[in-house]
């Protein structure tokens, strides 16, 4: 048996997480939101799962030619815009729909005449306060749009919700209605819910919704799980036990023991470490899931391995398999006691993980 530490990708996982979200948000079109290799779940096979999809959203060139070269046809909107000309050349050969943020990519379609036609979306600040046009240009932005040449029927219309994930939180209604006002009166198709804004508040639907974590299974909520929501997790991230040893009274484990035994101790040391994405700052007590049990982290995470507690767990032997997230152990738990949020975990697994899919 190897040391062997992976990641599986549940494909029925996403094809059903993406039902969920036409359920919660019926009257609209969807942008499935799969950038950074779809939050480490591998670009092109999450594709191909969500091929249902209305349209694909990633942030850069580089991803969305992965999707056309891997024979992926559906809309691709590159939701950063580009800056430069060559790169407006690049999305022209792939056929891409733009985001229009700024006066310098305005520009720069204005100025472009070759025989290219994107569909746009102009996007509005409503409170972000990142990217976006403010309120004060969208009078003149839309007209200048609509009179480029390389520029295919309506510009639609987006913004982006900062405090989706805070429920409580008064600036998402804020936002919606800002949005809502600046745009009501103008042609073009509208999109502002991310995951929260889709599960949270049913104002921010419009036309299309823009869901990205929750597509993966996870709630965009900071508190809370995916299954909340009737959502599946697409991800479970694995390791095999690579030796099991007693530890005597004393003795402490790992790097700068930091963990000492009250007591005889029996440990078993698991094949994955930072060097694969599991977080180097869980503490001691962090749960990992072997054989039915949760059996806690003792000691520094090291590079390439773990260890954990396993007094109670006899049976415990080399090879077996623990899950360091996934359904028995939701990465939303993993991530509160890192201090981190989900989105940096699944998209912290590296590439010597390897990844295989299922369905």
């Amino acid at each position: 048996m190897t040391s062997f530490c992976g990641a599986t990708i549940d494909t029925s996982a996403l094809v059903h997480n993406l039902r969920v979200i036409r359920k919660a948000a019926p009257e609209t079109r969807v942008m499935a939101v799969i950038k950074a290799n779809a939050y480490g779940h591998g670009i092109v096979p999450v594709a191909r799962a969500l091929a249902t999809a209305d349209a694909f959203a990633v942030a850069r060139l580089e991803e969305a030619r992965q999707l056309r070269d891997a024979g992926v046809l559906a809309p691709i909107v590159l939701l950063e815009g580009v800056n430069l000309r060559t790169e407006l050349e690049q999305a022209a050969q792939l056929g891409l729909d733009l985001v229009v943020h700024c006066q310098a990519q305005l520009e720069l379609l204005e100025g472009f005449h070759a025989d290219a036609h994107f569909s746009v979306w102009l996007k509005v600040d409503t409170g972000m306060n990142r990217l976006g046009i403010s309120e004060s240009e969208l009078g003149s932005f839309l007209p200048r749009l609509r009179s480029c040449g390389c520029v295919a029927g309506i510009p639609r219309l987006m913004s982006h919700l900062a405090n989706a994930d805070d429920r409580r939180d008064p600036k998402t209604a804020s936002q919606i209605e800002k949005f809502d006002s600046l745009t009501r009166e103008l042609d073009g198709e509208r999109t502002l819910a991310n995951s929260g804004g889709l599960f949270g508040w049913q104002a921010s639907h419009f036309d299309w919704v823009r869901p990205g974590i929750a597509l993966y299974g996870v709630t965009p909520f900071a508190d809370g799980f995916g299954a909340d929501l009737g959502l599946r997790p697409a991800m479970r991230l694995h390791a095999r036990i690579i030796a099991v040893r007693d530890v005597a009274r004393g003795q402490s484990v790992g790097y700068g023991g930091s963990w000492r035994a009250s007591q005889r101790t029996r440990i078993a040391v698991a094949g994955i470490g930072y060097g694969d994405g599991y977080p180097r700052h869980l503490g001691n007590g962090a749960p990992i899931w072997i054989n039915g049990y949760l059996a806690p982290l003792l000691g520094r995470v090291s590079m390439d391995m773990i260890t954990l507690g396993v007094d109670e767990m006899p049976d415990v032997a080399i090879g077996d398999e623990v899950t360091l997230w996934g359904a028995d152990l939701p990465v939303e738990s993993v991530a509160r006691l890192a201090g981190t949020i989900p989105y940096e975990l699944l998209c912290g697994v590296t590439q010597r993980v390897d990844v295989r899919y299922v369905s």
